[in-house]
């Protein structure tokens, strides 16, 4: 296929896609560096096996889960013009964003009340301050995902969207999916990496 052909509207969403997968490919690059990091550190004498990923981690995952489902819900609506309905998909789907953030941070608090394990500091670990940082990392992007479908529903409420024309919904549907997946494959990872 020659990239150069075709309309410049057809340019401008070869070209707005192909900065989106730079973007994602270099956080698979950032998380597989973090992730490469836990492995080597899982080595250490001082590294806890015993330790469990705290419970609201899986349900957090279930919400990601279904904002993705959402998501597709939202999308599927526009290509049916039914405007209401798009509107209703979005706002759950931000809700849902919202309600993984507040169950991650409730899953922070898990850990240091049921092993008093914090991010730093005295009552620290090693693998917890991974946990730390992996799922906080994550969490920035989802806010940044979260600011993204707030724009998405902005622009969908002010009707710059059809549903010929939703290069901005697509967009923002496939960096949610793919903030969608990262969390699974994390919480997999540190799930089944001991």
């Amino acid at each position: 296929m020659d990239l150069t052909q075709g309309t410049n509207k057809e340019k401008n969403a070869r070209a707005k896609k192909m900065m989106l997968w730079f973007g994602i490919v270099s956080l698979i690059m950032g998380f597989a560096g973090w992730t490469s990091a836990y492995i080597v550190s899982s080595k250490r004498k001082d590294w806890l096996q015993t330790v469990e990923l705290p419970q609201l981690f899986l349900v957090s995952t279930t919400v990601i889960v279904l904002s993705s489902l959402t998501f597709v819900l939202a999308r599927m609506a526009m290509k049916k013009g039914a405007t209401k309905m798009v509107t209703a998909w979005l706002l759950v789907t931000f809700g849902l964003g919202i309600a993984f953030i507040v169950l991650q941070f409730l899953g922070f608090n898990e850990m240091i009340m049921e092993y008093g394990y914090r991010f730093t500091g005295p009552t620290s670990n090693i693998k917890m301050s991974y946990v730390y940082l992996i799922a906080a990392v994550h969490i920035v992007h989802v806010v940044a995902g979260l600011l993204v479908l707030l724009v998405v529903t902005i622009n969908h409420l002010r009707a710059k969207y059809t549903p010929e024309d939703h290069l901005g919904l697509e967009l923002g549907a496939m960096f949610w999916h793919f903030l969608d997946f990262l969390w699974v494959y994390l919480v997999l990872f540190m799930y089944f990496v001991k």
